[in-house]
């Protein structure tokens, strides 16, 4: 039965985003009729413990269209009524092996989220 519950969210491909503070995984799983449907996971580490804070949606391909309507929506809505500054992480450039990121900052304009 062991194989049969892990085939119930086999995950058929994946994205990480990094983010900063925060790490964004795209994962596209496959349920036990092999019907495909996304996660979409926010990651966090708390100063006070390293914890990891997670929080996810589960996105149905049914949905899609809807969802990507609704998203392109707010950002054209953020984008028209306040600046938006992208910050573009880069690996530490001073070679102090801290595994810290540096922030640069680009102007984001173009969000095609077409499919």
């Amino acid at each position: 039965m062991g194989d049969f519950d892990k085939k119930g969210r086999e995950e058929v491909y994946s994205q990480r985003v990094r983010a900063g503070k925060r790490t964004y995984f795209f994962d596209v799983k496959a349920t036990r009729s092999d019907d495909y449907y996304v996660t979409i996971t926010e990651s966090k580490r708390k100063f006070e413990d390293g914890q990891f804070i997670k929080h996810k949606i589960f996105l149905y391909k049914e949905d899609f269209e809807k969802f990507s309507e609704g998203l392109l929506d707010v950002i054209e809505y953020i984008k028209e009524n306040q600046e938006v500054v992208e910050k573009r992480y880069e690996p530490n450039r001073h070679g102090d092996g801290d595994g810290q990121s540096e922030a640069t900052e680009n102007i984001s304009t173009d969000n095609d989220l077409s499919y």
